[in-house]
């Protein structure tokens, strides 16, 4: 088991993760503020620890034992729209959707688009750290899985649909033994919950694309597990999905 910490300003208010004025973002500001707050008398605490776990892969990348926002396995933790890194926004459609535009009814893309007549192609295929709710939210070592590392997990490990704390999820075996369960959060859309305890979705930090020249930068892939089974399939920009985060070793 690996710990990783964070910090946080001892203040009315729950800061993480660097973000000390609360802007949403980190940068020379949080510092300039830090050393002030600290200068006046303030003391600084560390966060709650993120903890992961070696699955015994072949890549040795350590899966986190909680979902982005919980604190403990089977807790469901935050929602957020494929590169979105401030979470459980009311409302889920294309309209609040990051780097979405809505032209003549249309959806394009300012970023992340691979196609011309969605919008000005940049070719980028997996999430910047800036949009990256797993990086952004818990900090630097951490990142939203690739799909080869969600296609690593699914192939190494084996899967049982189970119970945690009276949750449903998939609990999944690696190769060494260890395990790591991943609740049925259900998704996000427009104002609504829905299939929560019957199935979860954990987004990626990869845009669907199939191959060199098929490819819907409307999508991102995601890790899903329902009662029966798990695997990937890819789910649309705008839908809150949860994130469960890797490090490497």
């Amino acid at each position: 088991m690996v710990l990783a910490l964070a910090f946080s300003i001892t203040t009315n208010a729950t800061v993480k993760n660097g973000d000390v004025n609360g802007d949403g973002s980190i940068d020379i500001s949080d510092v300039t503020e830090l050393i002030a707050y600290i200068l006046t008398g303030g003391s600084v605490t560390p966060d709650p620890a993120h903890e992961s776990v070696d699955l015994g892969l072949p890549s040795g990348t350590l899966w986190a034992t909680c979902n982005v926002g919980a604190t403990a396995p089977e807790e469901y933790g935050d929602y957020f729209a494929w590169a979105e890194t401030v979470p459980n926004k009311d409302f889920y459609q294309w309209s609040t959707t990051p780097y979405v535009v809505i032209e003549d009814g249309q959806v394009h893309f300012t970023k992340y688009n691979t196609k011309e007549s969605l919008g000005p192609v940049d070719n980028k295929t997996e999430l910047d750290p800036e949009d990256d709710a797993a990086y952004v939210n818990w900090g630097e070592e951490w990142r939203m899985p690739s799909k080869e590392q969600i296609d690593e997990l699914s192939a190494n490990c084996t899967w049982v649909w189970t119970q945690v704390n009276g949750v449903n999820g998939q609990l999944a075996t690696g190769p060494n033994g260890n395990t790591i369960f991943f609740p049925a959060a259900g998704s996000r859309l427009e104002y609504d919950l829905s299939g929560a305890g019957e199935r979860g979705h954990y987004w990626t930090r990869s845009l669907y694309i199939l191959t060199p020249t098929v490819s819907f930068p409307n999508s991102g892939y995601k890790l899903y597990v329902t009662n029966n089974t798990f695997g990937w399939n890819s789910g649309n920009r705008n839908c809150g999905f949860v994130v469960r985060a890797v490090r490497a070793n």
